[in-house]
């Protein structure tokens, strides 16, 4: 699907291009990726015997539940950057540092032991190292 944009002087056709209309598909494969990597290093962890824990044990699925959440955020952030940023690669990856940056605050606020925060960071930086990179792919 295409759409025309005129103005008296000038006629402008916007396409959209073959890696927006992929988007949405880059973004639930790389968001299942991430949420079984992530799963699967807190299983490992967790029978390795690191107390994955805030402030009660927290649930495999929860691991793979934040981690999906977190890709589908990602996409539609890159997804309205495409259509809004002169430059949408750029601007993707230092808003998703520092969100990442900002959601590595609540492991180390709360989780219950110092074992369990460094594991949570990881996870963490796990999670976005695959997202964003995959992402980012899509953003030109």
């Amino acid at each position: 699907m295409s759409s025309v944009t005129t103005s008296p002087a000038i006629t402008v056709e916007h396409a959209p291009s073959r890696l927006t209309s992929t988007l949405p598909r880059a973004t639930a494969s790389v968001g299942v990726l991430a949420a079984a990597a992530t799963t699967t290093g807190a299983t490992v962890l967790r029978a390795a015997g690191v107390p994955l824990a805030v402030h009660g044990k927290i649930p495999l699925a929860g691991f793979a539940q934040v981690t999906l959440i977190g890709a589908v955020l990602g996409g539609v952030l890159l997804a309205l950057l495409i259509r809004r940023s002169p430059a949408p690669r750029q601007q993707f990856i230092r808003i998703a540092i520092g969100l990442t940056a900002l959601s590595c605050v609540a492991p180390v606020a709360f989780a219950d032991t110092t074992a369990s925060k460094v594991v949570l960071v990881a996870l963490h930086l796990v999670a976005a190292a695959i997202i964003v990179t995959v992402l980012a792919r899509h953003a030109d």
